[in-house]
């Protein structure tokens, strides 16, 4: 449910796949209005219906975290709400890294973690994971790709990290639960 109202906000418009439309991530879809909105929203597809903007939902956030403002975009994926994705204007692909946002994403990653859930900043196609002590840059993720986190053990204990696997790969089993895991093909 909205607490907000997008206002003139429409960064999601350039920033978010739509691919119903064809509209690659990072242009602005041909139906949006810049600083207005959807030119067709009567009839927008069902992914911008079903949408739900972090800075419109989420208490947490003031107005500092609007889009517009931030040049950050929140999406959520999975069972309440276990991957945040920061989706980065391109063109401020710092934004995720500035005050007050690093500071937030940081705490949510102390408690995605305890959740086994992520928070992952997307500038285009390159995940970056936000974890605790560190970030890791994982590159580009292809659509046959996913990003899992695992524990290395090390000589100071327990250390945790981040990779991607393709959806394919044999130790999707060893760090996704079976109910996760439906509909993925692994090889043998």
């Amino acid at each position: 449910m909205a607490l907000r109202e997008c206002g003139t906000c429409t960064l999601c418009c350039k920033l978010l796949i739509v691919e119903s439309l064809n509209k690659p991530q990072g242009r602005w879809c041909e139906r949006c209005g810049v600083g207005t909105g959807c030119r067709m929203y009567d009839k927008r597809p069902t992914e911008c219906r079903d949408f739900l903007c972090g800075f419109l939902t989420l208490h947490e956030l003031d107005e500092s975290w609007r889009p517009s403002t931030s040049k950050l975009v929140i999406g959520f994926e999975g069972g309440e709400k276990k991957t945040v994705f920061v989706h980065v204007d391109p063109d401020r692909a710092d934004a995720w890294k500035r005050a007050p946002y690093y500071h937030k994403l940081k705490e949510w990653s102390l408690r995605a973690l305890a959740g086994r859930g992520q928070i992952i900043a997307k500038i285009g196609m390159r995940a970056i994971v936000i974890m605790p002590d560190k970030d890791v840059d994982l590159g580009p993720i292809g659509d046959d790709e996913m990003i899992v986190t695992q524990e290395k053990r090390t000589l100071n204990g327990i250390e945790l990290d981040a990779i991607k696997l393709k959806r394919n790969d044999h130790r999707v089993a060893l760090v996704m639960p079976p109910e996760e895991r439906a509909g993925i093909v692994l090889d043998q």
